[in-house]
């Protein structure tokens, strides 16, 4: 079973940067591709950013040129750098590891805690 950690949440300025990190353990590890996940106060979800163990990577459009995604294999652990932020960007920030079940269907096996962003302007 695979279990994630973050951290790197905090208050920051507009326009300022902040790096988030999830960490990750489990024997099935290498399986998962990784998702960041946030939820801004009073809204619902949103998809941020993925990544899989071979390096792919997907961005939603709100966050594109702005957040970069990355990973160190040697700590078991994936990033999302977010620079220039914007208020919008406040919310709890959450790392999810997934395994696509279909073309359309991808399954959570792991949840973290998650961590707030505060973005003050």
């Amino acid at each position: 079973q695979v279990q994630v950690v973050e951290s790197g949440g905090g208050l920051v300025q507009a326009g300022g940067s902040l790096r988030l990190s999830c960490a990750a353990s489990g024997r099935t590890l290498s399986t998962y591709r990784m998702d960041w996940f946030r939820q801004p106060p009073g809204k619902e979800r949103e998809f941020v950013a993925s990544i899989t163990w071979g390096g792919g990577k997907n961005y939603a459009d709100a966050v594109k040129g702005r957040f970069t995604i990355s990973r160190d294999n040697a700590k078991n652990t994936v990033y999302l750098q977010m620079n220039s932020l914007k208020p919008e960007d406040t919310a709890v920030y959450t790392c999810a590891a997934a395994k696509s079940v279909s073309s359309t269907v991808t399954r959570y096996d792991a949840w973290g805690q998650g961590t707030q962003v505060t973005v003050s302007s």
